[in-house]
């Protein structure tokens, strides 16, 4: 369905999170982006992924992929989480140990989130 919709029009395709796919259905969503691309030369695919996706896909669909690095970095998630632990409408139940414990349990636990 998707290649009739790609081949008559510019189309532009979201897939996000791509490497919580399971291997066997990757596989499969590879193939199918690969038919595309191949029958629909006005399509754009957008993937997002961790990492480690990047050499899958530029395995899967040789020469037709541009990577770009998103991974936040440590500064802006100590950032956001200050920003809204600010906005908590229980405040006083916030003190610098609460909020400390917050930003070191959340730090260590993103693991390239």
């Amino acid at each position: 369905m998707l290649q009739l919709i790609t081949s008559s029009q510019p189309t532009f395709l979201c897939i996000d999170g791509l490497d919580e796919c399971g291997g066997e259905q990757r596989a499969k969503v590879f193939e199918s982006l690969k038919q595309i691309i191949e029958k629909s030369k006005g399509t754009r695919i957008f993937v997002t992924g961790r990492s480690p996706i990047g050499a899958e896909i530029e395995q899967h669909l040789p020469g037709r992929v541009v990577s770009v690095s998103a991974d936040p970095r440590k500064d802006d998630i100590i950032t956001y989480i200050r920003a809204r632990l600010a906005n908590d409408k229980t405040q006083d139940a916030m003190d610098e140990c609460l909020e400390s414990d917050i930003l070191g349990n959340t730090l260590g636990n993103i693991s390239g989130m």
